[in-house]
């Protein structure tokens, strides 16, 4: 009865000990030496966080192999203008916040490394529609937000854009469409069964969004099936 009676007073001497001011230390150099160590922590923190956003960072990992083969085969790798999107540009957003998430949602590469989830060509294809589908729904949900990292349709001189690039962008533009509907395979190969797990995605946040009508979202993904085979016979053919 009297241990059970003293806890209180044993954690409430801890808390008045903790906020004492120090006889031997003034105000002012407790003040300072906590402002350096904030700077040092907020330093250390932000290096981190810029350090796990390199490309040689990304594809550090034995299972990132695939992906760094199919990107390195894409425009976003190299092109005439020489401005490279590196990982990070396309799966981390620019805005704090988000960011932050982003970090944390990653630590499920780490087990997916460490169990073995894809660390061969077989479980790579394996999981790769699913992957794939993970990723559709997350950039539908934040319309697109990374890939407006670098483009941006208030930005588009579509007067110097090949006829059909214009006119389907244009037709984004009309129908509240977003990136990912049409620019699916942009950096990796596209899985088999794509359009009808695309079309499942759409269907399924547009059940989630109600009141939003699900024969609307439909009719948007029905908009980009020609746009998505015209690109995958074109990529077959290069």
């Amino acid at each position: 009865m009297t241990d059970n009676n003293s806890r209180p007073g044993f954690f409430r001497r801890i808390w008045n000990w903790f906020w004492t001011p120090t006889a031997v230390l003034s105000a002012g150099f407790v003040l300072i030496i906590g402002f350096l160590a904030g700077i040092l922590f907020w330093g250390g923190f932000h290096w981190s966080m810029e350090m796990t956003n390199t490309e040689e960072f990304c594809t550090g990992c034995h299972t990132m192999e695939t992906n760094l083969g199919e990107y390195r085969e894409t425009v976003h790798y190299n092109n005439h203008s020489g401005v490279r999107a590196i990982c990070s540009d396309c799966h981390v957003p620019k805005e704090w916040n988000h960011k932050v998430k982003a970090k944390v949602m990653a630590v499920k590469d780490v087990y997916h490394e460490l169990m073995g989830t894809i660390d061969t060509k077989e479980k790579y294809e394996d999981h790769r529609l699913k992957m794939a589908s993970q990723t559709w729904k997350k950039m539908k949900q934040s319309d697109s937000r990374e890939c407006r990292n670098c483009h941006n349709f208030e930005y588009m001189d579509f007067t110097i854009q090949e006829t059909r690039a214009a006119k389907e962008h244009q037709r984004a533009i009309d129908n509240n469409m977003t990136c990912i509907d049409c620019h699916q395979g942009i950096a990796h190969r596209l899985p088999e069964g794509y359009l009808d797990e695309y079309k499942r995605v759409v269907d399924e946040l547009a059940m989630e969004e109600a009141p939003k009508p699900l024969e609307t979202a439909s009719a948007d993904t029905d908009t980009v099936r020609s746009y998505l085979k015209q690109s995958t016979q074109k990529t077959s053919g290069d």
